[in-house]
């Protein structure tokens, strides 16, 4: 079989709507991208950690690629899960469990009141398994090697779009927030608020900037797409 030859520029240009899937980074994503479209010049609008699912923008071509700074200012709307009472050290449920809590009764005029202090512009803490770079490392790589590193922070605009008890220990929320904001860390946040241990089970990113989900390619379907299919959903760069 003669393989596939990977070219510098992509057949067509543009913007790719994946919705990723849970268990897959998203360099899988644009790996398997880079393989189906035949080129390696494919960047992202800002990548989603393996657990979470929903919207992920690959740029494709050099057009869009140069525009990358603009795409990861875009601001995100996202819907998560927060279980409280055990806190782990990646702050969602791929990493271990480093604290427990009893949960105490909260209602939901408690929880409302607890994301309403964490709105607006707020410093939220990194998490130390993160993708930030410390003297030119990732902060995850650092933490599994157990490294001691300094808890950083970064300033994030927040607006809480919708938040509910669903379990005496369980809260569901959607969020839109401004580029860099860690979302484990807002779970992280509001369970400290209500004065108990928390991390997020569940996370999907619904929005960045004008562009939905639902306009996305089904990423669980990604590794077995023909190539001319996958370029026909390359759309237009928009901004």
């Amino acid at each position: 079989m003669t393989p596939l030859k990977i070219s510098a520029e992509p057949l067509r240009s543009g913007l790719l709507l994946i919705d990723k899937p849970a268990d897959f980074s998203s360099h899988d994503i644009i790996a398997i991208a880079r393989r189906i479209l035949q080129t390696k010049k494919i960047g992202h609008s800002g990548t989603l950690d393996p657990m979470a699912t929903g919207l992920l923008i690959l740029l494709v071509g050099r057009e869009a690629t140069r525009r990358q700074d603009t795409f990861l200012k875009l601001s995100k709307t996202y819907w998560a899960r927060l279980k409280l009472g055990a806190e782990t050290d990646s702050w969602d449920a791929y990493g271990q469990i480093i604290r427990q809590t009893p949960v105490p009764a909260i209602t939901a005029k408690q929880v409302s009141q607890a994301a309403q202090l964490l709105s607006g512009v707020i410093e939220q803490p990194i998490p130390f398994f993160s993708a930030k770079r410390i003297g030119g490392k990732h902060m995850y790589d650092l933490a599994r090697q157990g490294a001691a590193m300094e808890r950083r922070y970064n300033q994030v605009t927040v607006r809480w779009q919708d938040i509910r008890l669903s379990a005496p220990d369980e809260i569901e929320f959607t969020v839109h927030c401004s580029c860099g904001t860690y979302v484990r860390s807002l779970g992280y946040m509001l369970a400290e608020k209500l004065g108990c241990a928390g991390h997020l089970t569940a996370l999907r990113r619904l929005e960045i900037g004008p562009y939905q989900v639902q306009q996305a390619f089904d990423g669980n379907l990604l590794k077995n797409c023909e190539t001319g299919v996958l370029y026909s959903r390359v759309q237009p760069i928009g901004l």
